[in-house]
């Protein structure tokens, strides 16, 4: 049944203050049942928005998510599209990912109409997690570690990617869940968030990832554990959430750094079950919100996760936001739900009160 279309205004905690912001959700129709992984609003014109999934699918909206238009790529319905990367209406990348041929990279230049395969893995051995755009020439995307390297597929032109390597843990890698895990700043650096090894890693390039540093995160780890989102608000500040996807590790779930990731420090776990899959801050009202979602929910937070409001229980598996601070949460079943952020009237603190429910389950 599709899902009904009404506004949320969500509630706060009492240590919220009405004076920052309240996030208003917006129940979105998508035109589809897939699961969506990925988000991204364009940086020139927020009413622009790419989404992609599962089964070879994705979607567009033109006037911020008043509508959407759903398609899945021709000969491409096995594939799962787990990261998106817009410029505008008509130029966007869309990442597979799986392993070996699974993996790939295409290009649409005339809005979908036909699309470019761009990167195609050729290491069976590999699988691809996220990519990480500086603009629409420079960008990389990252695999899983195959003999003690992890594959960097790059490019400087956006249509033509080359491969290299960096030295990896044994059995390092990424988590495909959110195309949150690799990120990139017009400045030219590169974060890479891993995990499933030793040591959860944030991986960081200063030029334009010919080099890379590494740097321990203390958070969960071991085998399907580790940091599966990264966000970043500036050069120096951000954080780094994750959990246990498979198996029974227990740990901290979130961590954050002031210096551009050489160090971190472990921050409140969002206060929804499970791990965390997705991580993006909005710029609203002249200050950042970081919102953070996983199969238990959704969390934000107004001081780089040192305290959380619970945001939404509906499932989320990524969320984006565009230059107005405006965005959208996705996940199960086509769900697509808008963020704004309204400014609140008076002082002081809200009531204590559940959390709103967005999305049935």
């Amino acid at each position: 049944m599709p899902i009904a279309l009404r506004n949320v205004v969500l509630s706060f905690a009492c240590s919220v203050p009405l004076l920052a912001q309240q996030p208003v959700l917006r129940v979105q129709q998508s035109g589809s049942l897939s699961l969506f992984q990925a988000v991204s609003v364009s940086a020139t014109d927020a009413r622009v928005a790419w989404i992609s999934g599962h089964r070879g699918t994705y979607a567009i909206t033109t006037d911020g998510g008043a509508s959407w238009q759903a398609r899945v790529m021709p000969g491409r319905d096995s594939l799962e599209f787990r990261d998106v990367h817009a410029i505008d209406a008509r130029r966007a990348w869309l990442m597979a990912a799986g392993t070996g041929t699974k993996s790939g990279i295409f290009r649409t230049t005339d809005a979908g109409a036909t699309w470019e395969q761009v990167f195609a893995n050729r290491d069976t051995a590999a699988f691809y997690d996220c990519m990480a755009f500086v603009d629409e020439r420079h960008a990389f995307a990252f695999s899983d570690a195959v003999n003690g390297r992890m594959p960097l597929a790059q490019t400087t032109n956006g249509r033509e990617w080359s491969v290299s390597s960096i030295p990896s843990q044994d059995g390092e890698g990424g988590f495909a869940a959110s195309g949150s895990c690799a990120q990139a700043s017009s400045a030219g650096d590169g974060w890479i968030g891993t995990g499933t090894a030793a040591v959860p890693r944030v991986l960081h390039s200063t030029d334009r990832w010919k080099t890379w540093t590494a740097a321990e995160v203390p958070l969960v780890r071991g085998a399907g554990a580790g940091i599966t989102a990264l966000a970043f608000r500036d050069r120096n500040h951000g954080v780094a959430v994750g959990g246990t996807i498979a198996g029974a590790a227990t740990g901290a779930r979130a961590a954050r750094t002031t210096d551009g990731g050489r160090t971190w420090t472990v921050i409140p776990d969002p206060p929804f079950a499970g791990p965390a899959y997705g991580a993006a801050y909005a710029r609203a009202g002249g200050s950042d919100r970081l919102v953070v979602v996983g199969p238990g929910g959704a969390a934000w937070s107004a001081d780089d996760g040192a305290s959380w409001t619970m945001l939404d229980s509906a499932s989320y598996w990524s969320v984006g936001f565009g230059a107005d601070g405006s965005g959208f949460m996705v996940g199960p079943k086509g769900r697509v739900v808008r963020i704004e952020w309204a400014p609140a009237a008076g002082t002081g603190t809200a009531h204590d009160q559940p959390p709103s429910q967005a999305a049935s389950r």
